[in-house]
């Protein structure tokens, strides 16, 4: 019998979290196509998606939080969702001084927000399905970092931004898969 099948706890939490990856990988892709039509400027589709994105993490967090509590702590998520509420509002505040800025903020969510998934991604290996939460963490801080920097160029633009949550879209699909088998309990 293998470690997976004994324990019921993380069949229902693969299960949930299974459902959940795959709604987080169609709002993300949805997000970026809708975001790459306005990426070169600040207007109020650009700004209404900027500050729906930190906020669907939180929601997502809240339910991975929830399905999670049978298998360990959910201490990270909650850091997670507080990050992403101070995200959100951070860049609805930072659009009013501009691209620049709303990049600054964008980097350092991505920067921790990549770590808390990476560690998640970690501590929930035993499980299944994480090796590509844990690559999504690690690609989230350096673009991060990416967008810190990017910030400073001649003439920023928003179309990075947009173009970071395919690939995390992406890993959430795949993870999605291979949490399929913890999901069943085999």
């Amino acid at each position: 019998m293998s470690t997976i099948a004994a324990s019921p706890g993380i069949s229902g939490t693969a299960s949930a979290l299974r459902r959940l990856y795959f709604v987080r990988f169609a709002f993300a892709i949805v997000w970026a196509l809708a975001m790459f039509t306005t990426a070169s400027n600040l207007g109020p589709l650009a700004v209404t998606l900027l500050v729906l994105y930190p906020l669907f993490d939180v929601a997502a967090a809240i339910v991975d939080a929830r399905a999670s509590r049978t298998t360990g702590s959910p201490a990270l998520l909650y850091v997670n969702i507080a990050v992403s509420l101070i995200t959100a509002i951070g860049v609805a505040i930072a659009c009013a001084s501009g691209i620049p800025a709303v990049l600054r903020v964008w980097g350092a969510w991505a920067v921790v927000a990549g770590l808390v998934q990476l560690i998640v991604g970690v501590t929930r290996r035993k499980m299944g399905g994480q090796w590509p939460m844990i690559i999504s963490g690690g690609i989230s801080v350096l673009a991060g970092a990416s967008f810190i920097v990017g910030a400073a160029a001649d003439n920023p633009t928003l179309t990075n931004a947009a173009g970071y949550a395919i690939p995390g879209g992406i890993f959430f699909l795949i993870s999605a898969f291979r949490l399929g088998r913890a999901a069943k309990g085999n």
